[in-house]
């Protein structure tokens, strides 16, 4: 055959393939038997061998699997995929249409759809060609998984039409379908191997499997749900209309919802049904269908505004609570956790679950011996939410509240008006030690990695590290040869970690380049109470510098953009520490950054410097975040509430009655939008 002949056949080859395969699986009505279509894939394989620069990107080929991946690269997201805000409350998705009515100052259209239980992907296609598939990760990074993910039917390889963006992402869920899952299990039990828990896991552990010819025999399945970025569709339905038509698997299950009666008759419709479904669901995404209303809502630093996923109830089962310990985190707050009578929830077996504090114990009357109701409920630790008191034994032993600290044996406190007990021992109680030395060098603060997995403890344990700015003076002959052997969790094997020359190399480089770390993520690492990733933002840009924070009152932090009276209470209290001030004396003769440097302030001007803005209302031609960044840029301050010192509102339609009272009562000058404009022209 010559090349012009091998062209023509390949082509056949692959419409006939194409065409086999969408019966097969989009329609499940095959044509031809198994036999003849191993027959044509066979054929195609050894022509695109023979003559591989005719091997089309898309071939069908591709979906059969046999490379060898042995490692997956990270990949960072162009747009962060995150998580959504959850809630197992009707009320909640009351307050949430409410809300966002509230924000835009109208009524509004959601979608609702089916919260798949899989593993959320980023697919990317360049002229319409699958060239790169990324897990999500931390949110911000993934692993490349492309190789795997080909081998799935229902993503296409190559788009249909050709009115799809030159460059085009969407994002959806690889899932496992139950008969898959059945499927899979069977082999697994007939090879003596232990069965994978649920679908999800199995889906999740099929996706980093190394030879993609497995991964094929999966048989996973995908549903898109999301494209990310500027499209020229005016909603979110508009959208997954157009991808289907692009060949995308988009679910029939949606609905578009006018009224919060037409989102719940969807839940509880679907929540009947879910059971009927061939995959797992684990309940509602209900989002703003209009691009420009979900624009205007934008984001938190975790989710987004315009979206939230209704969970269905948990399952519930119920065991026998044997006994209680209490954990102490870096904060001090120490949690009470159940010990259980091994019970299997949810797919997996649950032996612990959270009892959160000493109210919750006293209200659920809980006393060891008891027989106890647990549920997920979405929590990495089950917790217990009942009693069955009709099964309480006689000799039930009332549950006592730790009085001391389990870790070093101090007095245990609690504050008024918090549910919580606290150890106050911070410099002298290991958990709360290593706890903030491992927050210190966690991604979002220092991003420390080379120091991560049980090497913090090692430090800590050889009284190399107490405090955060132990680990800048750190020297190489001090950590090698450092090792240290323990159990690995659910194994009984003896794993050891082990500081060899490579590793301390890493560690002492990986600290060195934490210097260059900025401000707000070292304001966050430090690891002020209640201060988080998004406080921490708030307040770096607010005050510039940790001095001036410091230097701060209580009314001059609640000035700043989300900062109320318990977050300033809270900073005050760290300020009035001597060993924390000591901390950042030596963090700050280490060179670390302790205020916003120049090019992180990207000032367009100072026309606004000195002025507190508070931004309220909707905009013609800006959203509110919009505004306030624009009021940054041109060195002003923004404020989530009106005070003596707010220099201006900048008021759009629908601004709150109770904003414009106040402003009038302290004679705050209420601007438009336009004016706003006018002030910070050239």
């Amino acid at each position: 055959m010559n090349r012009e002949e091998a062209r023509q056949r390949i082509g056949q080859l692959t419409a006939e393939i194409n065409l086999h395969n969408h019966k097969y699986y989009d329609l499940s009505m095959p044509a031809i038997t198994d036999f003849e279509f191993d027959r044509l894939l066979e054929e195609l394989t050894l022509l695109e061998k023979e003559f591989p620069d005719l091997a089309d990107p898309a071939s069908p080929t591709r979906r059969v699997g046999g490379e060898i991946t042995k490692e997956f690269r990270q990949v960072r997201h162009t747009f962060p995929m995150l998580s959504l805000g959850n809630t197992y409350s009707e009320d909640e998705v009351r307050d949430f249409q409410a809300r966002v009515n509230k924000l835009l100052g109208e009524e509004t259209e959601y979608i609702c759809e089916l919260k798949f239980d899989g593993v959320a992907i980023s697919l990317i296609y360049i002229d319409g060609v699958l060239v790169q598939a990324v897990t999500r990760g931390d949110g911000i990074q993934g692993d490349d998984v492309t190789t795997n993910v080909r081998t799935i039917h229902s993503i296409p390889l190559r788009l249909k039409g050709d009115t799809f963006p030159s460059r085009l992402e969407i994002r959806g869920e690889i899932i496992l379908p139950r008969k898959s899952f059945e499927n899979i299990n069977l082999k697994r039990l007939a090879e003596e191997e232990e069965p994978f828990a649920n679908p999800r896991n199995a889906a999740s552990g099929s996706l980093k499997m190394q030879d993609s010819k497995e991964v094929a025999r999966r048989r996973l399945d995908c549903y898109l749900y999301y494209l990310p970025g500027e499209l020229p569709f005016p909603t979110h339905y508009d959208c997954l209309m157009a991808a289907r038509k692009w060949g995308f698997n988009i679910s029939s299950y949606m609905a578009r919802c006018s009224n919060i009666e037409e989102i719940f008759s969807f839940i509880n419709t679907m929540n009947e049904s879910r059971h009927e479904l061939p995959f797992d669901i684990d309940g509602i995404v209900i989002k703003v269908n209009s691009l420009q209303q979900q624009k205007e809502l934008g984001y938190t630093a975790k989710s987004p505004r315009w979206a939230i996923a209704y969970k269905f109830k948990a399952e519930r089962v119920l065991t026998r609570l044997l006994s209680i310990d209490y954990q102490v985190g870096r904060t001090g707050a120490v949690t009470p956790v159940a010990n259980l009578q091994p019970v299997l929830l949810a797919g997996t077996v649950v032996k612990r679950a959270s009892l959160h504090n000493e109210d919750i114990i006293a209200s659920l009357d809980v006393r060891i011996g008891d027989q106890v109701y647990v549920e997920k409920g979405g929590e990495i630790i089950p917790k217990i939410v009942g009693v069955d008191l009709d099964q309480r034994p006689p000799d039930a032993l009332t549950v006592v509240f730790a009085r001391s600290c389990p870790e070093c044996g101090t007095e245990l406190l609690r504050n008024e008006g918090e549910v919580a007990h606290y150890c106050p021992n911070q410099a002298g109680c290991p958990p709360q030690i290593k706890g903030r030395l491992e927050h210190f060098i966690s991604r979002k603060a220092m991003n420390i990695d080379s120091l991560g997995e049980g090497k913090i403890g090692i430090l800590y344990d050889n009284k190399l590290v107490t405090d955060v700015a132990d680990l800048y003076d750190l020297r190489s002959d001090q950590l090698l040869g450092l090792e240290k052997v323990y159990e690995a969790a659910g194994d009984k094997r003896e794993k050891k970690i082990s500081f060899r020359e490579k590793t301390v190399e890493n560690i002492i480089k990986g600290i060195r380049q934490s210097k260059e770390t900025g401000f707000e993520h070292v304001l966050y690492a430090i690891g002020i109470r209640f201060v988080g990733e998004t406080v921490a933002r708030k307040l770096a840009f607010h005050f510039g510098s940790i001095d001036q924070i410091m230097k701060a009152t209580s009314e001059e932090l609640t000035e700043a953009e989300e900062i109320g009276e318990k977050i300033a209470g809270s900073i005050l209290e760290f300020f009035k520490e001597p060993k924390n001030l000591e901390v950042i004396r030596r963090l700050k003769e280490q060179g670390l950054h302790f205020e916003i440097r120049e090019e992180e302030k990207n000032l367009k001007s100072e026309k606004l410097k000195g002025m507190t803005f508070v931004v309220s209302g909707t905009f013609e031609n800006f959203s509110r975040d919009e505004i306030k960044k624009e009021i940054e840029a041109h060195g002003g301050k923004n404020s989530g509430s009106i005070s003596s010192k707010t220099a201006f509102v900048v008021a759009g339609e629908n601004m709150g009655p109770e904003k414009r009272k106040k402003a009038a009562s302290l004679s705050v000058p209420v601007i438009s939008e336009s004016d706003f404009l006018q002030m910070i022209a050239d």
